[in-house]
């Protein structure tokens, strides 16, 4: 018996060597990763947090976030999908986030051709500078709302069906309800689209 004591005694004490070491080349990795946003490195324990929140490990690389629409996607490239919006992430969205070769920008950023590719499948696409939020709704920089991207792409699928997002509730004809607040709006204002992307607004 005191022979298989201390066997055990012994596999305790490898086991926990190998998982310390487990753990340690666990951390070392981590700090090794290297996850740019809009041209700053992220903290280890914000990437923890964003791991924690998405549950999907992140991995290394260098991205551009829009704090405004949730969109992000690879410094270089198109929007590869969305996150919450208003997320304290790196640093400013520049121009050239997504390699600045058009015309067209939202919230700052000129958009890559394959995003101007997709939006060209729901409405034309006019060179010139728009906000736009988490919801799809947005206008001319400074402007009220005047599209509703959302609604127009799903009324060129024939799509139909109540869709909800953060900002707004789009109803069974394709119109959408909602609160959004556009740059140089204090407080935000009420916003109703209809179907068509035409928006009716109101302080």
């Amino acid at each position: 018996m005191p022979g298989l004591w201390w066997m055990f005694r012994v596999a305790c004490y490898l086991w926990l060597i190998v998982l310390s070491s487990s753990l340690l080349s666990l951390a070392r990795a981590q700090e090794r990763r290297e996850i740019v946003v809009n041209g700053e490195r992220l903290r280890p324990e914000t990437i923890q947090a964003l791991e924690q929140q998405y549950r999907i490990p992140l991995q290394s690389g260098r991205y551009w976030y829009d704090r405004v629409s949730g969109l992000w996607g690879s410094e270089g490239g198109p929007a590869l999908g969305q996150v919450q919006p208003g997320l304290s992430l790196g640093g400013t969205l520049r121009a050239n986030a997504s390699g600045g070769v058009t015309n067209v920008f939202v919230n700052g950023r000129a958009l890559h051709p394959a995003d101007i590719a997709y939006l060209q499948r729901c409405t034309p696409v006019i060179p010139g500078r728009y906000w736009m939020n988490a919801a799809g709704i947005g206008g001319l920089e400074g402007g009220p709302p005047q599209f509703n991207i959302t609604a127009l792409c799903q009324q060129a699928s024939g799509g139909s069906g109540n869709v909800h997002s953060r900002f707004g509730s789009i109803t069974q004809g394709g119109g959408i309800t909602g609160y959004t607040p556009p740059a140089g709006v204090p407080g935000g204002i009420g916003v109703t689209c209809g179907p068509d992307g035409g928006c009716i607004y109101s302080k």
